[in-house]
Formats: C-alpha cells, structure tokens, sequence
C-alpha cells in the first residue's frame, strides 16, 4: 500500500504512515465508515426496492395514456372516475382504443397455514389488449368464465401449494369476501411495500367480489395513440377537452412518475429512508472527525515543525486528505460486501427487489470520499489558524 502511493503521490505519504501508526485507531476508524456506508447503502436499497415495486403494476399495463381521477396520487388511493369520460377521451382525434381497468385489495388466509395474504385485484376486460407483459396477456382469454383468475407467483409467503393445485387440477380453489375464486393461471410481477402480490380477474368478476362497485366506475382508463400520434399533445388535448375536469391524462411515463413522486415525497416510508441516509453520512462524518481530530492534535508537535520551516496551509490539508480518503477506501469495500449480503438476505425474506446497481457503488463511494474529506477540512481548523510557537 505505502509503495503504491509513494507512486500515485509522488512523495512519502505521510497520511497513510500516520495512519498505521496507531493500528486500533484506524480499525476503529475504518468500522465507522463501514457502518455509515452500510447504512447508507441499505437506506438507498430499500428506497429503490419502494420506488420500482410500487410502478410495477403501472409498468406491466399496455396504454399509452392513462385517465385517472383528477385527485389521483396513488394507484393504492385511485378514486373511481365516470366511464363516461373514456368515451369523451375516445372522440379526440388520436385515440384509437380505450379499456377500462378496476383495482381493489382483498385479504385471502390461507386456511392450510393461518397465513394471510395481502392481494391487489386488477378487473381487466379479457377481450383487450391490457398487459404488454405476455405472460399475463396469453392468459387474459381464461377469465372469461366466471369466478376466475390469475395469481402472481411472485406474492409474498407465496403457497407452493397454489402452483401444485394448478399445474395438477387445473386450477386452486380460495375463499375471500364471502365469495369462491378459482386460481386459473400464473403470472411473476411481485410484491411492494402496499401489497403482497396480484390478482388479474375479469370486470365482471371485480364486480361480484366487490358489491359496493359499479360498472360505471373503473379507477383507470388505458388508452392507445394512433401511430402518428403525439401522445403529450394527445394528453394536453385530452385535458383540455375535458367538460368537467374531473379526470387527468396522463402519458404512461408521467403515471410512472406521479406514483414515484408521491412515494418518495408524501409518503412517511419514502422520507424515512431519505433521513436514513443522511443519518448514515452523519455517523460516518462525526466518527472520522473524531479520529482525524485526534491524529492531528497527537502530532501537532511534528505539524508545528513542519510549518515553523516554511510548510503551508495546503500541505496539512494535503496530508489530512490523504487519511480521509484512505479511510474511505478501506471502509468502503468491506461496506460493500456486507451490503451485498444483506441486499441478499433481505431481498430473500421479503419478496421485494433489493438489488445493486452498479451505479449505486459510484454513488456511495463518492458520498463516502465527500464525508471523509469534510471531516478532515474540520479537523484541521486549528491547525491552519495556529502560531508554530503555540503548537510545540
């Protein structure tokens, strides 16, 4: 190591020697910055894993405008708007097609295990083009008979049963809101922070299970742009023309974004893992301050050497750098794998996609580097300001 920065320094790397010298120091040193860069790293895993598993159903959709209810933020809270609207949508010039598309939960307890089961029902019209996920859309035509659906076999705590009964019989029989559904198909979307897994059913059968919905209501209408079509301008039109202004259109990018942007700034969820973060870089900063604080105020006797034969302000700052951004390297990589088996863990336990992208290491790495350095600017306040007279 010393070898290898004499050459990128060019000089004998007094920061990294000073370092050394003291190894319980710098181990103490290095596990706080492998804790702040866990933390942080897990905080940004989790936020991730909110912000993609609560678009998934919004991805999975096969629409190039959206119409949702002029209050919409969330597709957990999206109030039903009048099916009048998507015809009113249809007489723009543009629009080619619409489907309708009625969304609900519903709890099923799994009587074999006592498990309950957090469900997100999708009414869909099994005529339609509704899903570009294929696997979903070969097996719409199967809900045409009554009291049918497809289940995601991505459902957290999902029954091996459930693929047992239907690769054997054909389908599995569950019990829910005083009604029987039969498990026709099997699809993989996967579970989010609001729901355990999906649930695709017809329009008619939604409207069986929930009583208090009618067929005038859908919460979504899904619509497709001729292919010359600008969809935004379709959209703004859409928006302009609408008599009562009771409904937004929306592109399919913009109801990704809306979802996103209400999760991660109107949500409890979305900020505490946001202050997670900072809480991290916080920990990190105060722990290296602490020992770089302490390395200068025991070699202020060297320092003052240094300054009293001509060494400037830049050259401790140089020095005190030079540790920051080796505690830096060192806490980072053994922060990175421990994160790597925790995303496993995690990701293993709750059915959500914690994964790591190769952009996030870049990304904490330089938050790592940025924490280190500040704490060493800290550190070495007083050193700048003082006489070499009053060091020794």
């Amino acid at each position: 190591m010393t070898a290898i920065l004499i050459r990128v320094l060019g000089r004998l790397p007094v920061g990294w020697l000073q370092l050394q010298h003291n190894r319980t120091r710098l181990l103490a040193a290095v596990g706080g910055v492998t804790f702040a860069n866990v933390l942080i790293f897990m905080q940004l895993g989790f936020m991730n894993a909110l912000f993609e598993t609560s678009v998934l159903t919004h991805r999975t959709f096969d629409a190039d405008i959206v119409l949702v209810s002029s209050d919409f933020r969330s597709l957990r809270e999206a109030n039903p708007l009048p099916r009048s609207r998507m015809y009113q949508a249809l007489a723009v010039p543009g629009a080619t097609d619409s489907l309708p598309v009625y969304l609900a939960t519903m709890t099923w307890t799994d009587p074999a295990t006592a498990d309950t089961t957090n469900f997100r029902v999708i009414g869909v019209v099994p005529e339609g083009p509704v899903f570009v996920d294929t696997e979903i859309q070969q097996q719409v035509a199967r809900l045409r008979e009554p009291d049918t659906a497809l289940v995601d076999r991505r459902t957290r705590d999902f029954s091996r049963a459930i693929t047992t009964g239907i690769n054997r019989d054909g389908e599995f029989l569950i019990e829910s809101l005083g009604k029987q559904l039969k498990l026709r198909g099997i699809f993989s979307q996967g579970a989010s922070f609001d729901v355990d897994g999906s649930l695709v059913v017809s329009e008619q059968t939604f409207l069986r299970l929930f009583a208090n919905r009618i067929p005038g209501t859908p919460s979504l209408v899904l619509l497709h742009c001729a292919a010359d079509c600008d969809c935004q301008k379709l959209a703004a039109a859409i928006n302009d023309q609408s008599p009562e202004h009771d409904v937004r259109a929306l592109t399919k990018q913009q109801f990704i974004d809306a979802e996103q942007s209400y999760q991660s700034r109107q949500t409890p969820i979305g900020f505490v893992f946001g202050f997670g973060v900072v809480i991290g870089l916080i920990v990190g900063l105060v722990m290296v301050y602490q020992v770089l604080s302490t390395d200068v105020q025991d070699h202020l006797a060297e320092y003052a050497t240094f300054k009293a034969i001509g060494y400037g302000s830049r050259y401790f700052l140089a020095i005190v750098f030079e540790e920051a951004v080796c505690l830096a390297a060192l806490g980072f990589l053994p922060g990175l794998v421990i994160s790597l088996a925790l995303y496993a863990l995690a990701a293993r336990a709750t059915a959500l996609p914690i994964t790591m992208p190769w952009t996030r290491p870049m990304l904490v790495l330089s938050l790592t580097i940025a924490m280190c350095v500040i704490s060493g600017a800290i550190a070495t306040r007083k050193l700048n300001a003082a006489d070499p007279a009053d060091l020794f």
